[in-house]
């Protein structure tokens, strides 16, 4: 059965592969971005069957009030099977160079934004609904073995627990929480100097949100399939 697809970040990266394999599978996706790409939108000119069912939503900015009201708006009466919060932001920061601005940055934009996503959409959700929390495990304390990236593990871990307290919260309404760590995964981001390409890692990705049951909400995943730790 299609399914109603929402994606946060779709305009590059990892976003837009996965927009690309919703699509593919037949389902209709509403792609969240501040601003189009090239690639996006040619997704909605190129024609064929696909091409109808993309829905390009720009001036979306989830880190911002006006952002999510604009959100809130655009998608009033979607109905939405899978919810995915990928848009998120790297920044660089070490004990000897600890920059508090980037660090609040990356915690309204990776831990915040997400979950005013969810909340603010929390009606357009059903019994059977899906969200899908991208995320990393540079946000796992257990899996930290090298230290800095102070901000964006600190705001990954703080998704991590946002995304575990959805879980609960939502259970009772039959909507399962996914949270994946989608790998080292070439994009602009990490300068393309990841080992797993984002179509292969959205593939991945998609199977796991597809295979989504109540029994694994909560469960932090690496997009193999690998149960990773807090």
């Amino acid at each position: 059965m299609n399914k109603t697809v929402v994606i946060t970040g779709a305009n590059r990266g990892i976003g837009l592969a996965l927009t690309k394999q919703f699509l593919a599978q037949g389902d209709t996706v509403y792609g969240l971005c501040r601003k189009t790409s090239h690639e996006l939108s040619q997704l909605k000119l190129e024609g064929g069957d696909s091409s109808a069912n993309i829905n390009i939503i720009e001036n979306i900015d989830v880190a911002t009030d006006s952002g999510i009201e604009s959100l809130g708006r655009a998608l009033s009466k979607v109905s939405i099977d899978i919810l995915v919060c990928n848009a998120g932001i790297l920044r660089d920061e070490s004990l000897t160079d600890l920059n508090c601005e980037t660090i609040r940055e990356q915690f309204e934009v990776n831990a915040l934004a997400p979950l005013r996503v969810a909340q603010v959409l929390q009606t357009n959700l059903q019994a059977g609904s899906k969200v899908a929390m991208i995320t990393s495990r540079m946000g796992s304390i257990t899996d930290n073995t090298s230290g800095g990236r102070y901000g964006y593990r600190m705001s990954k871990a703080a998704l991590n627990i946002a995304a575990m307290s959805l879980a609960h919260d939502l259970a009772s309404q039959n909507i399962a929480v996914g949270i994946y760590h989608p790998g080292y995964v070439q994009t602009d981001m990490v300068n393309h100097g990841g080992d797993i390409s984002s179509t292969e890692c959205a593939g991945k990705l998609v199977a796991l949100m597809n295979d989504l049951t109540m029994a694994e909400s909560g469960v932090f995943k690496h997009s193999n399939g690998t149960v990773l730790p807090w």
